[in-house]
């Protein structure tokens, strides 16, 4: 079943599998994508902002301390989104498939993000994602609130004693430019747009996320390639170099997004043309066309159900296949 119309048959025989393949094919495509933070999220360990110490950029030797945003606080968010989905349209209920908990190994969550179950089995995850670096320093990309936890009456004080529930907490600014590349390994079409769909409808990140943590994904292009292409802390370090080149890094000021979204596109075509694998880019306006297409598609119900429903066909012949199958036993003969 085909979906996109952006890509001529040519192109989709070459970018897309058929069927989810049993061992890598060596076929990728990376999501080029900048998360903006638009409210206050915590991305931390141990009650502290997670953060590292690094070079400013590729040009720029300046060690600077840039916070980081492990793989996990963004792919934990996507996937549940989709899972969330499955369920929507009743193509997975929650007590056959609990997360953490009780994996049903056949759905295109298990599948296509992978699983582990002790003894019972598992499956590599085909997502690739690793820890995003602010663009701008941790020091302009904080700051430290009270907390308090007030009575029903609204204040801190209780007959006459006054609570102690009173708490800092540093927090992630708004406007503050997480650049990430999200890899999907052997993609089918279907898989492609499940992928997708999930990076362009995840709105929260990091702790608390019902009350803050609202980050926005604005995907900037795809890389079809034979291989993996440069790292996230590469990419943020090019990008710092091309704002510094072009006076656009106003500290303290936030960035301004359009001059991220330009020198983004900028860097990562340059960091792109020196790469040594066999890639096809789709970045800026030659992404425009497959990023509104797949946009409509995935907004209208009939469409998004049905690339679900192949998306869950393609994970439940796979599981038939290369899991169950070879969790039987051999028949004895006769």
């Amino acid at each position: 079943m085909t979906f996109l119309n952006v890509f001529d048959a040519a192109h989709a025989a070459k970018f897309f599998h058929a069927a989810i393949p049993a061992k890598p094919m060596g076929k990728y495509v990376h999501f080029l994508t900048i998360r903006v933070t638009e409210s206050y999220p915590l991305f931390q360990t141990d009650s502290e902002l997670n953060k590292a110490r690094v070079r400013a950029g590729i040009i720029e030797g300046t060690a600077i301390s840039r916070l980081s945003m492990f793989k996990r606080k963004q792919s934990t968010p996507e996937r549940l989104v989709g899972r969330e989905l499955l369920r929507n349209y009743g193509l997975m209920t929650a007590e056959e498939c609990e997360y953490n908990v009780s994996f049903a190994m056949n759905n295109p969550d298990c599948i296509i993000y992978g699983f582990a179950i002790g003894d019972s089995g598992s499956e590599k995850s085909k997502v690739v994602v690793d820890t995003a670096f602010s663009i701008t320093p941790f020091d302009e990309s904080h700051e430290t609130f009270t907390l308090n936890a007030p009575y029903e009456n609204g204040t801190m004080s209780k007959q006459g004693e006054v609570t102690s529930r009173i708490n800092q907490q540093d927090h992630i600014r708004p406007q503050v430019f997480f650049p990430s590349i999200v890899t999907l390994k052997d993609p089918t079409e279907a898989s492609f747009l499940y992928v997708f769909n999930n990076i362009l409808r995840t709105r929260h990140y990091g702790a608390q996320t019902t009350r803050t943590g609202r980050i926005r994904n604005e995907l900037i292009g795809v890389v079809f390639a034979d291989g993996e292409i440069t790292s996230n802390l590469r990419w943020t370090q090019a990008i710092y170099d091309q704002m510094k080149a072009s006076e656009t890094l106003k500290t303290p000021d936030p960035l301004n997004e359009d001059d991220v979204i330009a020198a983004a596109a900028t860097s990562i075509q340059a960091l792109m043309s020196a790469e040594f694998i066999v890639h096809t880019d789709f970045i800026g306006d030659s992404f425009k066309p497959l990023l509104n297409e797949v946009k409509t598609l995935v907004g209208n119900e009939t469409t998004l159900t049905s690339a679900l429903q192949q998306a869950d066909k393609e994970a439940k012949d796979y599981f038939k296949t290369h899991i169950e199958k070879v969790k039987k036993p051999a028949a004895k003969a006769g």
